[in-house]
C-alpha cells in the first residue's frame, strides 16, 4: 500500500512538473514571440527627390504609394544622411554602427570583414534568425556574419537574368533582379523560416543604380512624361573646382548606348557607346525584342531631330529620369507585396519595418547623376519605418540622423545592450517621440575616400549643422567650400571667403575637428597620400542564349 502511494506521488510530482515544464516553454515561445520581427528593406540609389512622402516635384510625377504605406503608418525623417555616399562603405557603416575608417570599409572594391561586430550577428546569437536577400555588394558572400539565409547578387548585380549566389551555388536565373529579391524574400517568410522564432531579413535591392533599366512592364511607364528640370541643370561650378572636374554630368559622361538606351539611327536597334555590354547582352531574345519594341519609337524620333547642343542635353535630362522612376516602380510594387503578405499573415504589429537607400542619389541637380559629395541630394538619403503601437502614424522626426544609428536602432529595439564602441546612436528615443531634441546631436561628419576613381570626385571631408556646411577637397588639390543652407539650398554660392562669415567658418572649422576626434578619424594627412586599390575579384557569368 505504501509503495503505490509512493509511485502515485511520483506520478503526480512527475505530471506537476512535465506541466511547469511546459508552460514555461510555452512561456519561452510566446516571449520570444512577441520580441519584434525587424524587416529591413534598402534599395541602392533611391533619391529623397524619388519618393512621393518626401513630396519633390519630381516624385510627383512618378509616386511611390507602396513605399508612402510605410511612412503614412509611422514616421519619415527629414533629416537623414550617409557617413559617406558611396554603396559599399554605406552598406558596412550600417551593419556595424561605425564610420568607414574604424570598420574597414572605406571605399568600393575593399572586402568587408564580416568576422568583426555587426547588429544582424548579434541578433542571431541572440535567439533571432537572419536573412539577407538581394544586393550585398561589400564581398563575394557575407563570410563571417553567419546569417542563417542568404540568397544574394553577385556584386553590383544585373537588371535582367542576374547571376544568384547561395551558399550552395551560383547560377544565372532568368527574371528581373527586383522581382526575384521580393519572390525570394517572400519565400522565406513564408516556407523556410522557423515561425516560432523572430525574424530580421533584410531585403536589399540592386534598383534603381546605374543603368536604371526597369522592368519590361514599366519600360514606356513615363516615356510621356515630362519632368520638372532642375534650376542648377546647366550649373557653371563657379568658384568650386571638384564640381567642375567631376564626371558625372548626365548631357557629357553618361554613355549614350549604356545609360541612355541611345541607338546609332533611325531604323536601327544597335546601341551607342556601352563600356558594359553584358547587361543588355545577356536578356533572352524575347526580352530584347521587347525591350527594342518600346525603345524604338522614341530613338528614331531622337535620331530624326536634329537637336542642337541645348536641346539634346535636355533630352537625355528626360531619358534619364524618366529610365530612373521607371526602374524605381518595381521596387514600390515589391515594397507593397513584402507589406501584403506582413499583413496577410498578422506580422505587421510586431514587426519594425525600415525602409532607406544606401545613400542619395542626384536626379539631374548640378547636371549631374550619381552621389560621392557631400553636397545635400547625395548627403541625404530618404528613411522611413513603422511599428504600429511604438511609431505613432503620419509622424515627422527633424533631427539629424546619420546610417550608423541603424544598427543600434535595430539592437534596442530587440531588446539587446549597445556596445560602447557603436558610434551610432538608437533612433528609438526618436520614433517613440520621447527623445527632446535638445538632447540629439547638432551636427553630422562626412568624409569620402574614393579618388581616383569613378566619375573623378575629390576626395573629401566635412561637417554640417542645421544651417551650415563646411567641406575640405584635398589630395590633388586643397581647397575648401563654405555654403548657408538656409539661403542656397542649392549649395552653388561657395562663401568660403566671404568675410561676413568670417566667424561662422572658424566654428566650423572647429566642430569638424571636435568631431574627427570624437570619431577617432586618423589626421587627413594620412589619408592624403593613400593608394587605393582592390581587394577582392569578381567573377562575371554571361548566360547562355536561350531560344
Amino acid at each position: 500500500m505504501k509503495k503505490q502511494v509512493c509511485k502515485n506521488l511520483l506520478i503526480a510530482f512527475g505530471l506537476t512538473f512535465l506541466m511547469a515544464g511546459c508552460q514555461d516553454k510555452k512561456k519561452e515561445d510566446i516571449k520570444e514571440q512577441q520580441r519584434p520581427n525587424i524587416v529591413f528593406i534598402m534599395a541602392d540609389d533611391h533619391a529623397y527627390q524619388a519618393l512621393s512622402a518626401y513630396g519633390h516635384p519630381v516624385s510627383k510625377l512618378a509616386p511611390t504609394p507602396n513605399i508612402d504605406r510605410i511612412a503614412n503608418a509611422g514616421i519619415r525623417f527629414d533629416n537623414s544622411f550617409v557617413t559617406n555616399s558611396l554603396c559599399g562603405p554605406s552598406r558596412a557603416a550600417m551593419l556595424t554602427g561605425k564610420f568607414g575608417h574604424i570598420n574597414g570599409f572605406s571605399y568600393n572594391g575593399q572586402t568587408f570583414d564580416g568576422n568583426q561586430p555587426t547588429w544582424p550577428k548579434m541578433l542571431k546569437q541572440a535567439g533571432y534568425q537572419t536573412a539577407v536577400v538581394g544586393k550585398w555588394h561589400i564581398g563575394h558572400t557575407p563570410e563571417g556574419i553567419d546569417f542563417d539565409f542568404w540568397k544574394i547578387l553577385n556584386d553590383q548585380g544585373e537588371y535582367y537574368n542576374p547571376e544568384i549566389i547561395t551558399k550552395d551555388t551560383t547560377e544565372v536565373v532568368e527574371g528581373y533582379a527586383t522581382d526575384l529579391t521580393t519572390d525570394y524574400s517572400i519565400n522565406w517568410l513564408d516556407k523556410q523560416r522557423d515561425k516560432s522564432k523572430p525574424f530580421a531579413l533584410m531585403i536589399h535591392h540592386k534598383a534603381p543604380h546605374r543603368n536604371q533599366m526597369p522592368a519590361l512592364r514599366h519600360t514606356q511607364m513615363y516615356e510621356n512624361t515630362k519632368f520638372p528640370m532642375p534650376e542648377t541643370y546647366f550649373d557653371d561650378y563657379k568658384n568650386r573646382t571638384a564640381a567642375a572636374e567631376q564626371k558625372m554630368n548626365i548631357y557629357r559622361d553618361m554613355y549614350e548606348g549604356h545609360d541612355l538606351k541611345m541607338t546609332v539611327a533611325v531604323g536601327s536597334d544597335s546601341l551607342r557607346y556601352d563600356r558594359w555590354p553584358n547587361h543588355f547582352q545577356r536578356m533572352t531574345e524575347a526580352q530584347r525584342t521587347a525591350w527594342n519594341n518600346a525603345y524604338r519609337k522614341r530613338n528614331d524620333d531622337m535620331n530624326a531631330a536634329n537637336f542642337t547642343e541645348k536641346e539634346m542635353a535636355e533630352w537625355k535630362y528626360q531619358r534619364y529620369v524618366q529610365d530612373y522612376c521607371a526602374t524605381i516602380a518595381s521596387v514600390d510594387e515589391g515594397v507593397g507585396r513584402v507589406l501584403d503578405y506582413l499583413e496577410k499573415e498578422g506580422l505587421t504589429d510586431n514587426t519594425l519595418i525600415v525602409y532607406t537607400s544606401d545613400q542619395g542619389f542626384f536626379v539631374g541637380e548640378h547636371g549631374w547623376f550619381d552621389k560621392r559629395f557631400m553636397y545635400e541630394e547625395s548627403f541625404r538619403t530618404p528613411l522611413l519605418m513603422q511599428f504600429p503601437g511604438k511609431i505613432k502614424n503620419n509622424s515627422v522626426a527633424t533631427e539629424m540622423v546619420q546610417n550608423i544609428d541603424l544598427a543600434p536602432t535595430f539592437l534596442e529595439y530587440a531588446g539587446l545592450p549597445v556596445p560602447e564602441d557603436i558610434q551610432g546612436v538608437s533612433l528609438k528615443g526618436i520614433t517613440a517621440g520621447e527623445k527632446e531634441e535638445d538632447d540629439w546631436r547638432k551636427s553630422l561628419y562626412y568624409h569620402y575616400y574614393e579618388f581616383p576613381g569613378f566619375h573623378s570626385v575629390k576626395r573629401h571631408y566635412g561637417v554640417r549643422n542645421e544651417r551650415y556646411k563646411l567641406i575640405h577637397f584635398y589630395n590633388n588639390i586643397d581647397e575648401w567650400e563654405f555654403y548657408d543652407l538656409d539661403k542656397d539650398h542649392n549649395e552653388t554660392n561657395n562663401l568660403i571667403n566671404n568675410e561676413a562669415y568670417a566667424a561662422q567658418i572658424a566654428e566650423m572649422k572647429e566642430e569638424l575637428k571636435r568631431l574627427m576626434e570624437f570619431y577617432k578619424e586618423p589626421p587627413i594627412e594620412e589619408w592624403k597620400d593613400v593608394k587605393l586599390g582592390r581587394t577582392r575579384k569578381v567573377p562575371n557569368m554571361i548566360p547562355e542564349k536561350k531560344h
